[in-house]
């Protein structure tokens, strides 16, 4: 039984083997996931499955894989029925009623229907006979394995019949020491980072003492801009009439006014 065999990489003398094994009496278990972990061991031309005499295959996660067991199992034929109603439209029912019956092939298992096999179904193929829709054996709840099981065996009080005994070690009988912890006098600050030497250390403060901060004058920086003394200029405006005389003068050069 080889699970997981394309893991083992491509054994020439092993695909040879298989074709005469069976006339020594020698079985093999081939277990894979997929075809294409068999054909990337042994390339697109192997007789791998070829000298297999039983196949047995479950729900597929390989679109591949499903279309192949698909193409395996081959075509049914299934039988459709059609109905034709003829008659006037408004009547109260319809007059004449035809059915038809016809054959028409459809895949065993479609590859979708390869892929939604339930947990507990699988699919047998054996040489010369016809594709088997198994159930799955569960050795825990089939009643033939369950007469196999034995009970569990008797311990002896205490400790197992054949444990061996306890060998001597250096660390069972050493004292664990106490960790050291930092003084009560002294808080930690963690707004310190590792880059900076770590967490800054610094004594509490006593509750007695009131903590004020010194409060600095804003600088005056923005009083050069407030002179009281030096009136803003006032925006230059025009005459309406001597704008109105320019316009006039420009359109036409040679009408005696000066500009």
């Amino acid at each position: 039984m080889l699970d997981e065999f394309p893991a083992l990489g491509r054994l020439d003398f092993f695909e040879t083997a298989l074709a005469f094994m069976a006339g020594y009496g020698i079985r093999s278990f081939l277990i894979a996931q997929s075809l294409n972990q068999i054909d990337k061991a042994y390339g697109q031309n192997h007789s791998i499955l070829d000298n297999c005499h039983v196949r047995v295959t479950f729900a597929t996660n390989d679109e591949r894989t499903a279309k192949r067991i698909s193409e395996t199992l081959g075509t049914a034929t299934e039988l459709r029925a059609q109905r034709n109603y003829a008659g006037h439209r408004l009547a109260p029912w319809l007059g004449h009623l035809m059915v038809s019956r016809q054959e028409t092939a459809r895949p065993l298992l479609t590859p979708g229907e390869v892929m939604q096999l339930p947990p507990d179904e699988a699919v047998v193929m054996v040489s010369s006979l016809a594709p088997i829709k198994a159930k799955k054996l569960r050795y825990y709840a089939d009643s033939n394995f369950k007469q196999r099981v034995l009970p569990p065996p008797v311990l002896a009080a205490g400790r197992y019949a054949d444990v061996p005994p306890a060998r001597a070690d250096d660390w069972s009988g050493l004292a664990i020491l106490a960790v050291p912890t930092a003084p009560a006098s002294e808080a930690v600050d963690g707004t310190g980072s590792a880059d900076d030497g770590g967490p800054r250390r610094q004594p509490e403060l006593s509750e007695t003492v009131a903590y004020a901060p010194e409060l600095s004058a804003p600088a005056a920086d923005l009083g050069l801009l407030d002179d009281d003394d030096m009136p803003l200029p006032l925006p230059r405006q025009f005459d309406p009439a001597l704008q109105r005389t320019a316009r006039l003068a420009s359109l036409d050069p040679d009408d005696g006014i000066a500009l």
